[in-house]
């Protein structure tokens, strides 16, 4: 049995993490809140830091990499993934070199084929990762910008994903956010708008069987959970009672990723 395993620690501006479990090993995607809130947030399914012993990493905004991690990385001897063009970053930003493991386009966890995509964002860019076991495929991205085409042409065939959706147009528009920030968030090299993400969304689907949506990075100012779901309920309704709605201040709900063989057996 090859199913996966997920959850949200938490995502938004203030720290990003997600656990998978990946072939019965939990690997930390993203690690940007502290310590003491990663490990009390991962004892609510149960999981202990001891556990991981791989990190990857989609970037390295401090939301989404916390510096305080890179001593223990040190220490505990886990591996940090990194896509080649973050490495001299991360090293500025204090990890060892003796913890990264640079890839470019693929990479191998514990059985597991990962692609990785990359995206536009700020300069260097963000990593999105498909996690295939051979059976199950498992999608994940944030922090895009835009969707690009490459994003719709190899994000096929998964069982379930994890996308941001961070902001809505009109709230965005009307906030009293600097111009500039409005500006960097929604020139196509910042974060997706709900309508945006529920078109890639609708794309996905149609070449997917996807059990499970979640929607990562929501805005607190600029978003609501109740928009969204409106959204799904409006374009999407077959598909409503799969999306989870991840927030900044605690962990989702623990999904479980089957072999669609297996589901339906």
């Amino acid at each position: 049995m090859n199913n996966l395993e997920f959850f949200v620690l938490g995502s938004g501006s203030s720290g990003n993490c997600s656990l998978l479990r990946v072939n019965g090993n939990w690997v930390m995607i993203d690690c940007g809140f502290s310590m003491k809130q990663t490990k009390e947030r991962m004892r609510t399914h149960g999981v202990q830091l001891e556990q991981i012993q791989d990190v990857v990493l989609t970037h390295l905004d401090r939301d989404h990499f916390n510096p305080v991690w890179c001593r223990s990385f040190l220490l505990r001897g886990i591996r940090v993934h990194i896509h080649e063009s973050h490495v001299p970053r991360a090293i500025r930003a204090g990890l060892d070199a003796s913890c990264i493991c640079a890839f470019k386009n693929q990479l191998e966890l514990h059985g597991a084929d990962v692609e990785a995509v990359h995206f536009a964002h700020d300069v260097l860019g963000t990593i999105g990762f498909i996690f295939n076991t051979s059976s199950t495929r498992f999608g994940f991205a944030t922090d895009l910008g835009r969707v690009p085409q490459n994003l719709l042409d190899r994000f096929v065939n998964l069982d379930g994903i994890a996308l941001e959706s961070n902001y809505d147009s009109t709230m965005q528009e009307m906030s009293n956010r600097p111009e500039s920030l409005k500006s960097r968030i929604m020139d196509g090299e910042g974060h997706l708008s709900n309508e945006q993400s529920l078109a890639a969304i609708c794309h996905i689907a149609s070449k997917s069987d996807l059990q499970h949506i979640v929607l990562l990075h929501l805005s607190r100012q600029c978003n609501s959970p109740q928009i969204i779901r409106d959204l799904y309920q409006d374009n999407l309704a077959h598909l409503y009672k799969s999306v989870t709605i991840t927030c900044q201040d605690r962990c989702s709900r623990l999904l479980s990723i089957a072999n669609n063989v297996e589901s339906t057996a």
